[in-house]
């Protein structure tokens, strides 16, 4: 196949991997929101163990369709992504609910400062004068369109900082643990999903009644909420799998640059649907100021030198060294 052939099918995979994350990461959002705002469900930690749940039914029907095949994920490994992802959830439910709205979002900007932090790290990437700014315009337009109050207490800052490094750390691994075992996202998600779901159904529910004092066994569950609740969990499938696509595709970083994309999208649509309320020109021009640097990032990074790795360490039986790859 050609060159310029292979390329075009790579950038249409990747167009399609964004816009699969994009729609599913946008449409679970608005739907558990409609189903804590009408019907009360507020136990956010055990409905993400409802999500992996049928995730990992999707992955033992994909095993057995023969889309996944046997692989290995050590058990220190597999431990490891999950003790981080099930703090990242937790971390953020708690982070949202002890800080300001503006401090979350605020917390949530710095994954991005961190995500670089840990590829430079580890993975001896390094980033062009040109890259840096264009992740400065889209932190400084999200920032301007989504962040309002700002209060800090102790606590709420101790929630933020787990919540920021455990989730950055979790998106660094689904890239380092594909690359390291040769793992597809299938299998990945195979090996990960099971264990993240057995443990968050038995935590969620205490998680839950400790953060808003209410018990989920408690709850009136009618029909329609039930509807919403398995519609979430039918999307969440999507977003999980995309997840680990996007980022095995990319890198951490890119996924969290461009995944601000979704939340320019889940403002517009919350005044679409739930009214203009906050709609104003200050929103406005940071939705426009980091779309122009969601674009800035994509040219900038994928020009030669934009984003390269100097050197692969993690390669079984080598300790070689390879010249610059771009990422």
């Amino acid at each position: 196949m050609a060159p310029s052939s292979k390329a075009d099918k790579k950038a249409a995979g990747d167009v399609a991997a964004w816009m699969f994350n994009v729609v599913t990461s946008v449409g679970i959002i608005i739907v558990n929101k409609a189903l804590m705002a009408n019907y009360g469900f507020f136990f956010a930690t055990t409905l993400t163990g409802m999500h992996f749940v049928t995730t990992t039914l999707m992955t033992i029907v994909l095993r057995w369709l023969g889309y996944i095949q046997a692989s290995h994920l050590p058990l220190l490994d597999l431990l490891k992504f999950v003790l981080c992802a099930n703090f990242s959830i937790v971390g953020m439910n708690i982070s949202l609910m002890w800080n300001s709205v503006g401090f979350y979002q605020i917390a949530k900007l710095s994954m991005i400062p961190v995500s670089c932090l840990l590829e430079v790290s580890f993975d001896k990437i390094r980033y062009s004068r040109d890259t840096k700014l264009s992740i400065v315009v889209v932190l400084l337009g999200v920032a301007v369109c989504t962040v309002t109050d700002v209060s800090v207490n102790t606590k709420g800052f101790i929630a933020a900082f787990v919540a920021v490094w455990s989730t950055a750390l979790q998106q660094y691994y689904v890239h380092y643990l594909q690359r390291k075992y040769s793992l597809s996202s299938f299998n990945l998600l195979g090996h990960t999903a099971p264990v993240q779901a057995g443990s968050l159904l038995l935590l969620g529910p205490l998680v839950d009644y400790w953060l808003t004092n209410k018990r989920i066994d408690r709850f009136d569950f009618t029909f329609p909420s039930l509807v919403f609740i398995i519609l979430s969990c039918t999307i969440a499938i999507g977003t999980n799998l995309s997840q680990f696509i996007c980022i095995g595709r990319f890198t951490a970083v890119s996924f969290q640059v461009i995944g601000h994309m979704k939340t320019i999208l889940v403002l517009i649509l919350g005044f679409l649907f739930f009214g203009k309320e906050g709609l104003n020109i200050q929103v406005v021009v940071g939705m426009l100021i980091a779309v122009c640097g969601m674009i800035w990032y994509g040219n900038a990074s994928s020009k030669p030198g934009g984003k390269e790795r100097r050197s692969h360490s993690i390669k079984h039986g080598s300790d070689s060294s390879q010249a610059d790859d771009k990422v």
